[in-house]
């Protein structure tokens, strides 16, 4: 997220026409594919409220030639977070989770061995990256959940358990120190009030509300795969453990994340399908003096004409996406591909990003 923001406070070097056409899509994917450690792309554009442009080129897998295609599936890591968020959300609005309810009380079979630092702290806050949280907790233990067969939300309380009782690295509703445990222990808590698994709970109160078609976990070979050090990797290894699902290992295709991401521009404005309009409003709206909301990261962009920008980005390795969402234009952005770490995807989504965003509220969309 930092890394997004430090990058777009640049000026862009490239405008893109404020039409944003596909063939303009189509050029900007060709120039990022000339380096060969990424094997495909896709961009979605929205304007006002609508999806605008959609472009994909490359290809599945580097050991075969299948093109990618519009409906193609990608993981989008992190991305995901928001839609964590936005299910807590839910919840909260019926009244059974409170944003404000300390930690303690919302998993008390927890709190004896809970660190005191943590004990008062809230939804908002964990979801916010405020809470003081490591980035991970033990991350040999993580692996080991691979093979643990034990149930998901056993394994989510166990992630919990474990989080909090390590050491802080900052102090409370401070600063924002990003960490993966904060939507974890979310879910955790939201599998314990209601009963239900993580999965469910997205599948009733996200995807199926929204129409999306959306799954977790490793993608499979007829399907877009991610990449490692150049090579496709499929089978159970190809994600993170099916455990962190809440942390973001959602895979879908860039016109089912562009649903969700319709429904959170349209929020603020009082036309999302999920929640009430100043719920919205207060998952993006930054805490304290950080610019973290809850599941996003807020900015203002392009420096001639700055408006507030939501922005992610995401991986688990062997993918890369990112996403910016300007409710007050109703425009955005949605880039995913499949490749991670050591590959040229992060920087030249941001480059991307960096040229598109600059037309985000420009008349004559």
């Amino acid at each position: 997220m930092k890394t997004l923001l430090a990058t777009l406070a640049c000026s862009a070097t490239l405008l893109l026409g404020s039409t944003a056409r596909a063939d303009d899509l189509n050029a900007m994917l060709q120039q990022a594919l000339a380096d060969k450690s990424v094997p495909a792309m896709a961009i979605l554009v929205i304007r006002d409220g609508k999806v605008h442009a959609q472009a994909q080129a490359g290809v599945r897998a580097t050991d075969g030639q299948d093109a990618v295609r519009a409906d193609d599936v990608w993981n989008i890591g992190s991305d995901g977070k928001a839609m964590t968020v936005t299910l807590i959300a839910r919840l909260v609005e019926r009244g059974v989770l409170s944003w404000d309810a300390p930690l303690s009380s919302m998993l008390p079979a927890l709190s004896e061995g809970m660190r005191a630092e943590y004990r008062d702290v809230n939804l908002a806050d964990l979801l916010a990256h405020r809470t003081g949280l490591p980035a991970n907790p033990d991350e040999a233990w993580i692996n080991s959940t691979y093979t643990d067969t034990r149930a998901l939300p056993l394994l989510r309380q166990e992630y919990a358990r474990r989080a909090l009782a390590d050491a802080p690295v900052a102090t409370p509703r401070g600063e924002s120190h990003y960490s993966n445990s904060g939507a974890m222990i979310a879910a955790a808590i939201a599998e314990r009030v209601t009963g239900k698994t993580y999965e469910a709970l997205m599948q009733a109160e996200v995807f199926g509300p929204l129409g999306m078609q959306a799954a977790f976990g490793p993608t499979v070979r007829g399907q877009n795969l991610g990449h490692k050090e150049g090579k496709p990797i499929a089978g159970l290894m190809a994600s993170n453990p099916l455990m962190m699902a809440p942390d973001g290992e959602i895979h879908l295709s860039m016109g089912d994340w562009a649903k969700f991401a319709l429904d959170q521009l349209q929020g603020e404005q009082g036309k999302g399908k999920l929640l009430k309009q100043e719920t919205y409003v207060f998952l993006h709206t930054a805490q304290g003096d950080t610019n973290a909301a809850l599941g996003w990261g807020v900015m203002h962009f392009p420096p001639q004409a700055p408006q507030r920008v939501l922005t992610h980005l995401g991986s688990n390795g062997y993918w890369h996406a990112l996403i910016a969402l300007a409710p007050g234009s109703g425009d955005g952005l949605l880039i995913a591909a499949n490749a991670g770490e050591g590959s040229s995807a992060q920087a030249s989504q941001q480059q991307m990003a960096k040229t598109i965003m600059t037309s985000f509220g420009k008349a004559g969309k």
